[in-house]
């Protein structure tokens, strides 16, 4: 028997010996293609643009989610809807001309060119930066977020159409525009103003464009009473609105921590790490500092505060998440929630109906955040950052209000009474979101 196993050994052998001989290529497994240092650092920062970017879509289901639950119950599907149009038009409009228009041959001026973008070749990528398509996937998501804010504050009185063509001029044109002023290279960044990753450029432009389409639009019917009375009228689940709440917070470290642009390097990722740990402070400042004023003010605690508190804790810190010590990301943060608790009854007492505070969050904790960045960023000042902030919002209050106003004396933009009172899921879709507990279950 041994002799045998010998035999079948000693025949193995031979015969892998002949199959090298015939083809050396088989003695050695192949060895993998090299990869420069040049090229690893292109690898990890399109990852990161890749990775941030699905992370930043998230935040489209947490508005949706958000919104769904701000709004009474005839209106859910409305919004729902409305969130992943928009979503759509802004992925369209940003690839036809959004982001050529934002970033190509700016030069320090004022917009880029009205083409379209299109997939660099292999041979032509920038090794020193990422894929040039991650990059525009990236920046697209950014351009969706801006109108996902409008979204929440003209709820339950818009029209479907009207709203989704003005979401196609924000996101195409609009957007792009005063963005190419800073992330584009045009005469904002040449003065040096500070916008990290969008307090002004992404939240203020979407909250500038809310709050002139909610002055135009009008309340909702019944909001407030003739003698000056502010009526409260509760969303549908905040079960779902806590929800949308937490995704937003998920998906914000994609938008933070993503505008680093970079993660090739150690020092890359331990700033990666810094901006994750100063957005989780600043929105937990936010939620605890409007939760703690709630108490106090109203003797109760109120959840929609708490949520719109983190939410602005992120806005504020999203100017600057990178130099703040732990301390400074709370301060900043905490005073966002402060704004929150403060302006929702202000904008109230002014007849200005925000359906979610997307004004408060978006729009004031946006321009706060950006404010604050010469305290932990010395590389700026308070003129630049004002010249900053007053000249985005002029631009965009202005572009809105025609775009606003000609779709108002054109097409109409707001719902009648009757649409308004039977809720816009029945007259505008056809639906209800909740149909066992609706008129829908007369028929069912």
């Amino acid at each position: 028997m041994d002799n045998l196993k010998k035999f079948w050994g000693l025949a193995v052998a031979a015969a892998l010996t002949g199959v090298m001989l015939v083809d050396p290529a088989l003695a050695q497994e192949e060895a993998p293609p090299s990869t420069s240092p040049e090229e690893a650092y292109f690898v990890f920062n399109t990852l990161l643009f890749l990775i941030g970017g699905f992370l930043v879509m998230w935040m489209a289901a947490g508005f949706a989610m958000l919104e769904a639950g701000l709004v009474r119950s005839k209106n859910v599907a409305m919004q729902c809807t409305k969130n992943i149009a928009l979503f759509s038009i802004a992925g369209l409009m940003y690839w036809l001309v959004g982001y050529n228009l934002m970033y190509d041959g700016v030069d320090g001026g004022y917009l880029g060119s009205f083409t379209w973008f299109s997939h660099p070749a292999h041979d032509a990528e920038d090794l020193t930066y990422a894929a040039g398509t991650s990059d525009w996937f990236f920046q697209m998501v950014f351009c969706a977020t801006t109108a996902s804010i409008v979204s929440g504050t003209v709820a339950e009185r818009i029209k479907l159409w009207p709203f989704l063509i003005f979401v196609a001029i924000l996101t195409g044109f609009i957007y792009p525009i005063q963005a190419s002023w800073q992330w584009g290279g045009g005469w904002l960044s040449e003065m040096g103003f500070s916008d990290f990753a969008g307090s002004t450029l992404v939240h203020s432009t979407g909250g500038w464009a809310a709050l002139v389409g909610a002055i135009i639009l009008g309340a909702r019917t019944g909001k407030y009473g003739p003698d000056g009375q502010i009526n409260a009228i509760p969303g549908s689940s905040l079960p779902l609105a806590t929800l949308g709440t937490f995704i937003l917070w998920l998906g914000w470290f994609g938008f933070n921590g993503g505008s680093q642009l970079a993660l090739g390097t150690l020092g890359d990722a331990s700033d990666v790490s810094r901006i994750f740990a100063n957005t989780n402070i600043a929105a937990a400042a936010g939620c605890v500092v409007a939760m703690i004023l709630t108490q106090v003010v109203y003797k109760k605690v109120d959840l929609t505060m708490a949520l719109n508190g983190a939410l602005a804790g992120l806005v504020s810190i999203t100017a600057e998440p990178l130099a703040p010590t732990f301390a400074m990301a709370a301060i900043i943060g905490g005073i966002g929630g402060v704004i929150v608790v403060f302006t929702v009854p202000l904008l109230d007492r002014l007849h200005i109906d925000d359906v979610v505070g997307a004004i408060p969050v978006h729009l004031l904790a946006g321009i706060w955040g950006t404010m604050a960045v010469p305290l932990t960023n010395t590389d700026t000042n308070f003129v630049t950052q004002f010249i900053g902030v007053a000249s985005i919002g002029a631009f965009v209050v202005v572009a809105s209000l025609v775009f606003w106003l000609v779709l108002r004396f054109t097409i109409g933009i707001r719902a009648t009474s009757e649409e308004e009172f039977d809720g816009l899921d029945r007259a505008e879709l056809g639906l209800e979101a909740y149909p066992e507990f609706g008129r829908g279950s007369q028929t069912i």
